[in-house]
């Protein structure tokens, strides 16, 4: 192993610089197909021999979901600045749990004071969670706290069930708040749909308003979105908040990437209004384009998060505001480094650059569908996101024959199937723009 340590740097720098030269070539996608088997461990094969394996038996299956062309679900790329930081994170193998032994906290909170500044939130504190789905299940965590404080109990200490009847109201909640709902005891049952605005997937205030009368004063909790998956919609979040004067709830945003639109002068007003939330979900893995996995919560109630997530123990000293009693986890990487790389060797200009750079494509996309017969968009082009169909062609037929190409990934929107393009990579051009439409249309193209 000591051998192995004075090689690896050459080793691997000279394996990872061939995949990223080829990176904007990898398959988007890999087809469905058989799946590879597990086998008993072998002998030990070296170093050398299990990069060479992996290279060989497994590299050719890994989808180029860092490339240009992969549009599914939204997922960023990785700036050069964040892979050195991910890389390093390794190489240190810190654990910022505690300031017992590592200055690591203290660069995760610098990194998340950054983009409270970046996204508008100078009321909230922030911790690193690993994606969207913990983001919301912490903020959810603190909100059921707040619950029951408004009741006079601690449900940290006494139980969800100390609660009794529990109200959550939402219009187009993301998948991962009935995750949340459901590992933290609340239920998904107990999230209420409320109407969204004729042909958006905005809330109806007014709904809203009359769902929290309807409760009669009884304290609840409102999910508001910050750009909805299928059309980037983005609920306003100031008339929401305004309704606090009336009625008693905790108000949670997903922001998961539409709290970046902050970024760009053109479309920081979908946003306005962020920093009246209790709760903000914000993931970085997707338009702040550093490596899986890494995300914040953000919440305005630091007491009632550490009296959540606080872990008591002879050896980590009295609870504090270290990592450990902010977030689900006790133990885990880094994952700040990544992002504090990315945003001190770019800023506020070059990530506001990827931002509008992706809006501009998903515009661009947007004209490619509207131009051509056959195609047809399901919603306005409102920020990253294209929502389209075609009036023939199934969207998994479409997906499968694109893959190697290009990959996006399939949806319903208002009972129609259709396709869904998210445009967050910083290595997207207009040139993979047109080359992905072309492979959706079935004509595959030579590399540029």
């Amino acid at each position: 192993m000591r051998d192995d340590l004075a090689r690896l740097p050459g080793l691997l720098s000279d394996h990872a610089a061939r995949l990223l030269a080829t990176l904007d070539e990898r398959p988007a996608a890999v087809p469905p197909g058989p799946r590879t088997p597990p086998r008993p461990l072998p002998p030990a094969a070296g170093l050398d021999g299990a990069l060479a394996e992996f290279a060989s038996r497994w590299e050719p299956g890994f989808a180029g979901s860092a490339g240009p062309r992969y549009f599914g679900f939204v997922t960023g790329g990785a700036t050069p600045a964040s892979v050195a930081g991910d890389w390093l994170t390794s190489v240190l193998d810190q654990n910022p749990a505690t300031r017992l032994d590592s200055r690591a906290p203290d660069l995760e909170e610098e990194a998340v004071g950054w983009l409270a500044e970046l996204l508008g939130l100078p009321s909230h504190t922030g911790a690193f969670v690993s994606g969207a789905t913990m983001s919301n299940t912490t903020g959810l965590a603190i909100a059921r706290e707040w619950l029951g404080e408004r009741e006079g109990v601690h449900v940290a200490d006494e139980g969800v069930a100390a609660l009794g009847e529990i109200t959550v109201l939402s219009a187009e909640p993301h998948s991962s708040v009935r995750k949340a709902l459901s590992m933290l005891g609340v239920g998904r049952r107990n999230l209420r749909t409320v109407p969204s605005l004729p042909g958006r997937e905005a809330v109806d205030v007014a709904a809203l308003d009359a769902a929290l009368t309807a409760l009669g004063g009884r304290p609840a909790i409102v999910i508001a979105n910050a750009g909805t998956v299928n059309t980037v919609d983005f609920d306003d979040l100031r008339a929401i908040a305004a309704l606090r004067e009336r009625h008693p709830f905790w108000l949670h945003v997903d922001a998961a990437f539409g709290a970046f639109a902050a970024l760009s002068p053109a479309h920081a007003g979908l946003v306005a209004g962020l920093d009246e939330a209790d709760s903000v979900c914000v993931d970085l893995h997707k338009w702040l384009n550093v490596p899986y996995d890494s995300a914040v919560q953000f919440t305005r109630r630091r007491d009632l998060q550490l009296r959540v997530f606080h872990n008591n123990a002879a050896y980590l000293g009295e609870p504090s505001e270290d990592p450990l009693h902010l977030t689900p986890e006790n133990s885990r990487r880094l994952r700040g480094l990544a992002a504090w790389f990315t945003l001190r060797a770019y800023g506020r200009e070059g990530h506001r650059a990827i931002v509008e750079g992706s809006v501009a494509q998903a515009r661009q996309l947007g004209d490619l569908v509207t131009a051509t017969p056959g195609w047809r968009l399901l919603a306005p082009v409102r920020l990253n996101v294209v929502c389209f169909t075609h009036d023939t062609r199934a969207p998994d037929d479409i997906i499968r024959d694109a893959a190697p190409e290009a990959f996006f990934t399939p949806t319903t929107l208002w009972g129609t199937s259709g396709l869904r393009a998210a445009f967050s990579n910083w290595r997207t051009t207009p040139d993979d723009v047109e080359r992905a439409f072309r492979a959706l249309c079935g004509y595959r193209v030579e590399a540029r």
